[in-house]
């Protein structure tokens, strides 16, 4: 093959077509790159060996020499094991396996020598080990011994392919042996230089096998800097190329449509942040080259007035434009809110979602042909090859992350030349995080709120406090209030001990009887209509407690609501908290976010309820977030595509991307093709890899 590193695992000696089966389906391991960037997750001392009665459960990992005396399968069905008793001159041990018995108790000999390594416990007063990893001491080979020998994940089904970790290491080893002199460099020699790191062929050496720590710790260094480098290449040489040759819509004409909402319909001054924003898109568009830009802006920060003015911009131009959000409710909200906003000015504004009839749809495609639509608000239904522009210039997407890639290529595609892109977000994301994701767009972020309102109030109360809370939601309810309750279950679940909205609803309906208090529900599983319905009376405050899931996390907005209730809070992630609250805070009147808990948190949940109470700064919050989750569970980054990390850490490793990102923007302002000698490695590796598909299913 025309690239070493593309060779199928499956010819590599020692693994063959059944073991290359398994790494695929359980490791998503290919290729002999796939192989090399298996990175172990931890490294043991394996040239100690306790003796039996030196070991404590308090040890981590423990490797020691002794004789099979006895073995045998016990228990029933789930309880079924196979448990074996090891003797040293000390004292004696049992190992316990639940799964593969089969083949575990055919390769067990008594009275044969082992070596043993696994994670000592307790089980009442006696010593065991949980599927340790076993080899006849006969077979043991001494030179695998070394204070830093890797560990690395691996799982049953591998296992019984006699591939646990220690096999693993055996391929690494081979695969290594085999690969090294093809190991090419890809990274600028003068890079390489600058920061004095080790070359390409002996990091992946010493990550695997290290020599001792301080090698390993050069090793991660260097190929955790190479992974952020060449994701930063990608990203902002992508960026460097649309400027230089996307063409974009001019529109340097503010007029009667911006103008008339400005002076005559704005409901509120803008604040600087939204002004300063509002700068940078009139900015772009008059480049000549299409405007790519993330709008960030905390819950209630004004960007759906931002994303309005940028619309009447390109209307005034002579362009349509439209906004796609991705659930149904958030069209509608933005349609509802942006009709109100519009009353009395000539702007067209129409409304397209899964749901709308076929008579509507060709109306409004007669009317998106022709022009005389001005301002198209959709969900995925805005995609569809049916729907038809006469001009589209500008298309906002909220919430963007819940949109994968190729979707939002569908609407860049609705026009011959493409339309200028503003996409929005509402969750604050890390700057390690945006400069990963986002790295190929400019970023706005609106970073003050709207004069006038009030922080909302975050408290934290137990659940032996809820006849207090129910007093004081009656209070504010007394005052004409409303109130959200959000549960994190529809239905009771018997893993998990948590309030479930069914039940909840219940309790909820004996504290508040009717006809004194009224309560709507709204939940997932609901068909449209009901809960349009439901939500429908709680927006005209027919209603005043609305019961639902987190089904309402984005896209309601009752500036009535004075009151959120988040139950079993505990179970939340710190950016669901804080777009929750979000809901709640958006009128004059001072609101309250109640965050209920059982006594029992774990340390996670303490810091997330602390960093609750303490701050509203939705871009600290996202901070502490990354460093309590990481980044694969951010923002559906897990799925995204872009954050392939095998080794970096976005939270750990800021300084490094910070590094990698510096050194890429001086080295595509020096040398954008790549054309100078020192830089060849990076352009004969980009090379190498860009026939190479791109995974779409890992798009969020």
């Amino acid at each position: 093959m025309s690239n070493f590193f593309d060779t199928p695992i499956e010819y590599l000696k020692g693994v063959g077509p059944a073991k290359a089966d398994v790494l695929r389906k359980e490791l998503n391991i290919h290729t002999y790159g796939d192989m090399l960037s298996h990175y172990p997750f931890r490294y043991v001392d394996k040239t100690r060996f306790y003796k039996i009665r030196e070991v404590t459960p308090e040890l981590p990992y423990i490797q020691f020499k002794a004789k099979l005396v006895d073995k045998g399968v016990v228990g029933e069905r789930q309880g079924k094991r196979l448990v074996a008793t090891f003797r040293d001159d000390t004292g004696q041990m049992e190992l316990v396996w639940f799964q593969g018995l089969r083949w575990i108790d055919k390769m067990l000999i008594p009275g044969a020598d082992y070596v043993v390594f696994g994670k000592p416990n307790y089980y009442g007063s006696k010593a065991n080990i949980v599927h340790p990893e076993i080899e006849l001491l006969k077979d043991h080979r001494d030179e695998l011994a070394t204070s830093l020998q890797p560990v690395y994940n691996t799982t049953e089904k591998l296992r019984s392919f006699f591939l646990d970790s220690k096999g693993i290491m055996k391929v690494q080893r081979q695969l290594l042996s085999a690969a090294y002199a093809d190991i090419r460099e890809n990274l600028p020699l003068q890079v390489i230089e600058k920061y004095k790191m080790l070359s390409r062929k002996d990091a992946l050496m010493q990550i695997h096998f290290p020599a001792d720590a301080r090698m390993l710790q050069r090793a991660e260094a260097r190929l955790k800097f190479e992974e952020l480098f060449l994701i930063q290449y990608k990203l902002l040489r992508n960026q460097k190329e649309r400027k230089l040759k996307s063409k974009g819509f001019m529109l340097p004409r503010v007029g009667t449509h911006f103008n008339a909402f400005y002076k005559e319909k704005l409901p509120f001054e803008l604040t600087d942040a939204q002004k300063r924003v509002l700068r940078e898109i009139r900015q772009d568009t008059v480049t000549g080259f299409q405007m790519n830009r993330l709008l960030q802006g905390d819950v209630g920060s004004g960007k759906t007035i931002v994303a309005l003015l940028t619309m009447l911009l390109a209307n005034d131009n002579g362009f349509q434009a439209c906004l796609m959000a991705p659930t149904e409710i958030l069209a509608r909200q933005h349609f509802d809110s942006l009709t109100e906003l519009l009353e009395g000015l000539p702007a067209n504004i129409r409304l397209l979602t899964g749901s709308s009839r076929s008579k509507h749809r060709r109306e409004l495609q007669e009317q998106l042909a022709d022009g005389s639509v001005d301002i198209l608000v959709g969900t995925h239904a805005l995609i569809e090859d049916a729907v038809k522009f006469k001009n589209l210039g500008m298309v906002v997407i909220d919430e963007q992350h819940r949109f994968g890639v190729e979707q939002r290529a569908k609407l860049w595609k609705k026009n011959i030349n493409p339309p200028h892109v503003l996409v929005m977000t509402a969750t604050p994301i890390p700057r390690t995080l945006a400069m990963t994701l986002y790295g190929d767009l400019d970023i706005s972020v609106i970073d003050e709120l709207p004069k006038g309102r009030k922080p909302i109030q975050t408290i934290h109360q137990y659940d032996s406090q809820r006849l207090r809370l129910f007093k004081f939601l009656s209070e504010e309810i007394g005052k004409g209030r409303q109130v959200y309750i959000v549960y994190p279950l529809i239905k009771e679940s018997e893993k998990l001990d948590l309030k479930d909205l069914e039940d909840g609803y219940e309790s909820i309906v004996r504290a508040f009887p009717r006809p004194e208090y009224q309560v709507s529900v709204v939940h997932g599983q609901m068909k449209a209509a009901d809960k349009d319905i439901e939500m429908k009376q709680f927006v005209e405050g027919k209603t005043h407690i609305m019961v639902a899931t987190t089904v309402i996390e984005v896209g309601v907005n009752v500036p009535n609501a004075s009151v959120m209730v988040i139950e079993n809070a505990e179970r939340f992630g710190l950016s669901q908290l804080h777009q929750l609250r979000g809901r709640v805070g958006r009128g004059a009147e001072q609101s309250y976010c109640v965050l209920m808990s059982s006594h029992k948190l774990s340390s996670d949940a303490k810091v997330r309820i602390e960093t609750m109470v303490r701050t509203n700064n939705g871009f600290e919050i996202a901070e502490i977030d990354l460093q309590l989750r990481g980044p694969g569970d951010l923002q559906g980054t897990q799925q995204s595509g872009v954050l392939d990390l095998h080794l970096a850490d976005l939270a750990k490793d800021q300084r490094i991307l910070q590094e990698a990102r510096a050194c890429v923007q001086e080295l595509i302002e020096d040398d954008v093709n790549l054309d100078k000698p020192e830089n060849l490695p990076l352009k004969n590796y980009l090379k190498s890899t860009a026939k190479r598909s791109y995974n779409w299913e890992r798009i969020s």
